[in-house]
């Protein structure tokens, strides 16, 4: 299993995000997966303008010439790709653009389907599922939907399986529980290694690693 993560977390090594998305790498890995990480912070990826040349006039190819090239190639040679973000109002904008910037790799014959207008990847993309890797501040799950349904909607657009995701809400109060902190990080890894074996994740695994830390009352006594 080939996997691809991009990271739109804007503090990077710092972020929540990303101490979420390390021990779940060392999983894959220890499961026979491949992984390369972008951090999206770190590249220059210039927003979708919405011409579609890359349909008509060029297919497969957006006339900008920025570091989403880069990531284009490393896609199409992707089984897996993680979409991993922290929960903006919805995403931060970074994550947003590189999304937007993905139609190249789409084909432009598009097909209703249970109401809906969906297109499909190009043959010579291998792409086969998306997965979520996602942290909020705020203390309750319902505060991913929208993130969800984003990565869920981009998945059926592009016809391509929506694998799950893992999520981890009031994640700031990982760095006061440490001990807590620390079975998160093991679930999160054991959910790794699920994934690159089974090609999917326990739902037990999962509510282990978006278990409360604390009550919802003991959360707002602390903001």
């Amino acid at each position: 299993m080939k996997v691809v993560a991009v990271n739109g977390s804007p503090r990077m090594e710092k972020g929540r995000t990303t101490s979420i998305l390390s021990p779940f790498f060392e999983g894959l890995k220890k499961g026979g997966a491949s992984v390369e990480h972008y951090y999206l912070q770190k590249m220059k990826i210039r927003p979708c303008i919405g011409e579609l040349k890359c349909w008509r006039e060029t297919p497969g190819e957006c006339f900008y010439r920025d570091d989403m090239h880069e990531i284009y190639e490393i896609l199409r040679e992707s089984d897996v790709l993680v979409i991993a973000t922290p929960v903006y109002v919805p995403l931060p904008g970074a994550m947003q653009e590189f999304l937007n910037r993905m139609v190249p790799l789409m084909q432009p014959s598009l097909e209703l389907r249970e109401g809906r207008t969906r297109a499909k990847m190009r043959e010579n993309v291998k792409l086969s599922k998306f997965f979520l890797v996602s942290t909020s501040g705020w203390w309750e799950l319902g505060n991913f939907d929208r993130t969800i349904h984003i990565v869920e909607e981009f998945a059926a657009t592009s016809s391509i399986e929506f694998a799950g995701a893992i999520l981890r809400p009031h994640a700031r109060m990982m760095l006061q529980l440490t001990e807590e902190a620390q079975e998160i990080f093991d679930a999160t890894r054991d959910a790794g290694y699920q994934f690159a074996t089974n090609g999917s994740i326990s739902q037990e695994t999962l509510d282990s690693i978006s278990k409360p830390l604390i009550s919802e009352k003991e959360y707002w006594a602390k903001r």
